[in-house]
């Protein structure tokens, strides 16, 4: 069966370079299965075929753009316009390549929601939930799912030394590819860490950093796919050590006793059951090397999808290609609107 897919990819986040990066592999997937694909970006609308190049050369740019390049996309973001494109509305489904406030955080889900578009990932719901990290971890901690202590909001860097201590990870509660995020081990970083967050969220969240091993999960179709263990170039698994070629080691699978295996298989379904992230989705964890327990740090409901993201190693591992990774994403999405209509 050949679709008819919008890919959706760029937007006016922090997050558009790495956006772009999976969008333009997911498009060269989806027609190597010989489906029909359109891109469309929300900064600027639909992109002709002869521009995607140009998509593919800023999507290459070192680092996230800069405050001045995301007021010139902001100023033409089509926002809840994008649902009038016909060429959205006649696809089959949208393929959510987006990363970021917007696109991620359910604004865009809603959009598509009232439009009756069909789209991947993680429905409104979900993707609110996930893109806050602080209601993410309460949600998980009331579940009985360990994740690491937490800082209450608004608590001065004093405040957060005395009920945390140090080390801490400090990162925006919604966002990703750790955009704003510092791990502070000397009391004298920790003010410098609270504001570079705040540049990119008003919300600061600051926990308590896990010793041990960086471990992934993507969830597929409801089953856990195989961990992936993360060796950071970097102290820890920052934006550089995520997408520049070569900082980072990847063991796949995970090297881990099968009784662990199996554990973390089964944490990682029941955080993406939590948080409500659908039929995919990747959720990352820390082995704490003090008592050998996970701890969950987050869920992602649109996870990277570039030439060095996560999602597609461990998909290689259970024998699934890119391009039938891809193509289960979408065909996931169809039948998850066909079980809502009928169930409506």
């Amino acid at each position: 069966m050949t679709l008819r897919v919008a890919v959706l990819m760029g937007g006016t986040s922090e997050e558009r370079r790495v956006s772009l990066a999976s969008g333009g592999a997911v498009c060269e997937a989806l027609r190597e299965k010989r489906h029909d694909v359109v891109v469309i970006d929300p900064a600027t609308g639909v992109v002709p075929a002869d521009a995607e190049a140009e998509l593919a050369a800023e999507a290459r740019r070192p680092g996230p753009p800069s405050a001045h390049e995301l007021e010139d996309l902001a100023s033409t973001a089509l926002g809840p316009r994008i649902a009038e494109i016909p060429d959205l509305l006649d696809a089959d489904l949208a393929f959510l390549a987006l990363h970021g406030r917007g696109s991620e955080d359910g604004q865009l889900q809603a959009i598509l929601d009232a439009a009756g578009v069909c789209y991947t990932g993680a429905g409104m719901l979900g993707s609110t939930i996930a893109f806050d990290k602080r209601v993410s971890k309460e949600l998980l901690y009331r579940a009985g799912l360990c994740t690491p202590d937490w800082a209450p909001a608004g608590l001065s860097a004093d405040g957060i030394l005395a009920v945390l201590g140090l080390p801490v990870v400090v990162k925006p509660s919604g966002g990703g590819s750790t955009v704003g995020l510092s791990l502070v081990r000397e009391e004298a970083d920790l003010e410098p860490a609270l504001e570079l967050a705040a540049r990119f969220g008003d919300d600061v969240l600051v926990e308590s950093f896990v010793p041990g091993r960086e471990l992934t999960v993507t969830i597929l179709e409801g089953r856990a796919l195989p961990a992936v263990e993360i060796v950071p170039g970097n102290e820890v698994y920052d934006y550089e050590a995520k997408y520049t070629a070569g900082m980072s080691e990847y063991l796949v699978p995970a090297p881990l006793e099968p009784v662990e295996a199996a554990r973390l298989a089964e944490l990682a379904v029941k955080v993406q059951e939590t948080l409500r992230l659908g039929s995919y989705g990747r959720i990352d964890f820390r082995l704490d090397n003090r008592d050998g327990s996970f701890s969950c740090l987050e869920g992602n409901s649109l996870p990277g999808l570039t030439a060095t993201s996560l999602v597609p190693k461990s998909a290689g591992a259970a024998g699934i290609s890119f391009p039938e990774l891809c193509e289960r994403i979408a065909l996931s999405a169809l039948r998850g609107q066909t079980v809502f209509a009928a169930g409506a």
